[in-house]
């Protein structure tokens, strides 16, 4: 994977690819596939198949306070390495020696679970070192953002490792992929620049945290959650993310999320609190490792209703419904569109307002035409 402008990672070819790879490539990337979402008993075109939906938080404090939300993901990957269930955890990390990017890393103790909490809103490729990973054997969890988790998924269709070695999955509820001229925009504002910086963070150490950047001479600087993402990142976010059919973890085993407040608009506060996740199992193996997290005292739930959802996540649900009308900009401009079968875009466009699909329609057309200029 190599970044290219405006920072973007994107797949670079270094040397031939037999047939055989060439299947395993089309078959696993998730911009040109979404694995299916199970049709189980319960599923939500929003929000796909659960099992058990709640609210929570990790019991332990630092744990809760070093995470993006409520640190139930951090919780429950060291719940799952000390009770020897897994021998380690691949994830994203910030890379040390450039500290606004990202690296994929492989923790092995509660210790370096927690070094690498917190949200990393720029590229990152956590499946570039799967090869490795599933020659090493043993007993792994995979943490990612759902395009990763959806092509883990597929690339087991092909390799039976994935199955023997990959104990569970663990993804979270995605706004997009910023470039890495977001965090960029970010640095201006806070009157720095990135190789002035020595630590980087995009949220996190409170809810919902605040962008930090702790400089060469000392200083930490802070930017507000919502002026990082919403005045920032979020102008950054590529477009195949907007066209995401499952932007929630459908595949994983469990997805996280911000459990956010309603505010008075009916749009998420963020002031700061207490963190609070939304915990979804779903899957078996989801439930069994969310169950023995709590029986282990180390995450604090309660039950939640999935109509619930709509109100923390309304940007999320709103993304969902305005799947159909986007790709279909895309068919009759003739571009090129994902498979994404199984993924209820067409139910969850009945949900849609047809003026703000039509809205969403032509300024896709628009977005199309003008990039091809």
């Amino acid at each position: 994977m190599k970044i290219t402008p405006p920072g973007y990672a994107r797949p670079v070819q270094t040397g031939a690819v037999s047939a055989a790879a060439e299947n395993v490539i089309a078959t696993a990337c998730p911009g040109a596939v979404v694995a299916q979402w199970d049709a189980g008993t319960n599923i939500h075109p929003y929000w796909g198949a659960w099992r058990r939906i709640a609210t929570g938080h990790a019991v332990d404090p630092d744990v809760r306070y070093e995470g993006s939300s409520g640190g139930a993901l951090s919780a429950l990957l060291i719940h799952a390495l000390t009770a020897g269930v897994i021998d380690r955890v691949i994830h994203v990390k910030a890379d040390p020696e450039n500290p606004t990017r990202n690296i994929t890393t492989c923790s092995r103790t509660p210790a370096e679970v927690i070094a690498g909490a917190g949200s990393r809103y720029t590229a990152s490729s956590p499946l570039a070192q799967i090869e490795g990973a599933l020659s090493e054997g043993g007993s792994m969890a995979f943490v990612g953002k759902p395009c990763d988790v959806s092509a883990l998924r597929r690339l087991g269709l092909a390799d039976t490792r994935v199955a023997a070695h990959v104990a569970f999955t663990l993804s979270f509820f995605c706004g997009g992929m910023p470039s890495h001229d977001g965090v960029e925009r970010i640095l201006a504002t806070m009157g720095t620049r990135r190789d002035e910086v020595t630590a980087f963070r995009y949220r996190g150490q409170g809810w919902p945290g605040t962008a930090a950047a702790t400089t060469r001479d000392g200083r930490v600087i802070k930017m507000s959650y919502a002026d990082s993402w919403g005045g920032h990142l979020s102008k950054e976010v590529q477009f195949r993310c907007k066209i995401c059919p499952d932007a929630v973890g459908g595949v994983a085993d469990i997805a996280c999320a911000d459990a956010w407040y309603g505010g008075e608009t009916g749009y998420p506060t963020f002031e700061e609190q207490d963190g609070r996740s939304l915990i979804i199992s779903r899957t078996e193996t989801g439930e069994r490792l969310l169950e023995s997290a709590i029986g282990a005292r180390a995450l604090s739930i309660e039950p939640l209703a999935p109509g619930e959802i709509d109100l923390m996540q309304p940007s999320q649900a709103r993304r969902k419904r305005m799947v159909a009308a986007r790709v279909a900009a895309l068919m009759v401009t003739a571009q090129p569109k994902p498979v994404m079968r199984g993924t209820l875009v067409e139910e969850a466009a009945k949900r849609a307002d047809l003026g703000e699909a039509a809205h969403n329609f032509a300024g896709t057309v628009r977005r199309i035409i003008l990039n091809r200029r």
